[in-house]
């Protein structure tokens, strides 16, 4: 696949592993985080978003990973320059085999990064596209839309479903999210980690956020 995008990632590198605030690493930059359910295909979207297999472990175990890793990236512009920032890849949710008492401390945890991280720029929230939203998705998007947060939301695994089918499964997870209105900009991101369709629009989103 030929490179077209107007902001790629060139480099991108494990950082740092946090349980708590202490934990989080140094420095400045700016953060884009990333969560969803468990087996949404989280992994899967960070090593295809940075072409590099194996930057994100994948688990066979759905809600096995419960801490919070950063990964040092650097995008180029079109005029050769440079940005770097921390890809935050936080544990999915929502997972049902896990114990009431280990989702409360999840969500401490969790909600923790969201309400303290100065640094954060951006949250994506990751859907299954085959699927109405579950109330777990519908009730950390709504969360995070009440605590000012901003959010974009990228629907996974687009390749399982036909493209003429796309549109409708989008309207269905914008309706059962609340989202508040569908707008023509790619306020939802259609991805597959397998071909790679939405990669291009995801990382215009990063770099917008990354200027600003």
């Amino acid at each position: 696949m030929v490179d077209d995008a107007s902001f790629n990632i060139i480099n991108a590198s494990y950082a740092a592993t946090a349980v708590n605030a202490s934990q989080y690493p140094e420095g400045g930059l700016s953060e884009i985080a990333f969560i969803g359910r468990s087996n949404v295909g989280k992994s899967s979207l960070i090593n295809s978003l940075c072409r590099q297999n194996g930057l994100a472990r994948t688990s066979r175990t759905p809600g096995k990973t419960q801490t919070i890793n950063y990964f040092r990236l650097t995008g180029k512009l079109p005029d050769e320059s440079r940005l770097e920032f921390m890809l935050v890849d936080l544990p999915g949710y929502g997972y049902a085999k896990r114990a009431q008492t280990a989702r409360s401390t999840w969500s401490k945890f969790i909600e923790e990064y969201w309400l303290k991280s100065t640094r954060l720029k951006l949250v994506c929230q990751l859907i299954d596209i085959r699927h109405p939203p579950m109330e777990s998705d519908i009730n950390v998007y709504q969360w995070l839309v009440e605590h000012g947060l901003n959010v974009q939301v990228v629907t996974t695994k687009a390749d399982k479903i036909t493209k003429g089918r796309i549109q409708q499964h989008i309207q269905v997870i914008a309706k059962g999210i609340n989202m508040p209105q569908l707008s023509q900009d790619g306020r939802i991101i259609t991805y597959s980690a397998v071909n790679g369709a939405g990669r291009d629009e995801l990382l215009d989103v990063i770099r917008n956020i990354l200027l600003k």
